[in-house]
């Protein structure tokens, strides 16, 4: 079966869904059946997100991305700062 990708906000929609229902007395299978997806995936949802609103899974996602790109320039950082410094024993 092909996996599906599904925004943050299809996600966190699904959860909400899936709890409503659960309120209606519903089982999480039951539940996680009528929305398309297995038990599995609802607790690592769940995990991920939590709580959260859309915004704060955006905010999430911008930080994680700005995570990312410090760490490159903090590797790259790195690797010149070493290939200064074998220059510099190499001049001595």
């Amino acid at each position: 079966m092909k996996k599906k990708k599904r925004s943050a906000e299809q996600i966190l929609k699904i959860l909400q869904e899936i709890d409503a229902s659960q309120a209606q007395g519903s089982t999480v299978e039951k539940a996680c059946r009528e929305q398309g997806i297995s038990d599995a995936t609802y607790y690592t949802w769940r995990k991920n997100y939590g709580r959260m609103k859309v915004d704060q899974v955006k905010r999430l996602r911008e930080l994680e991305k700005e995570n990312d790109r410090l760490k490159k320039v903090v590797a790259d950082l790195s690797l010149d700062k070493a290939i200064l410094n074998e220059a510099l024993k190499g001049n001595y």
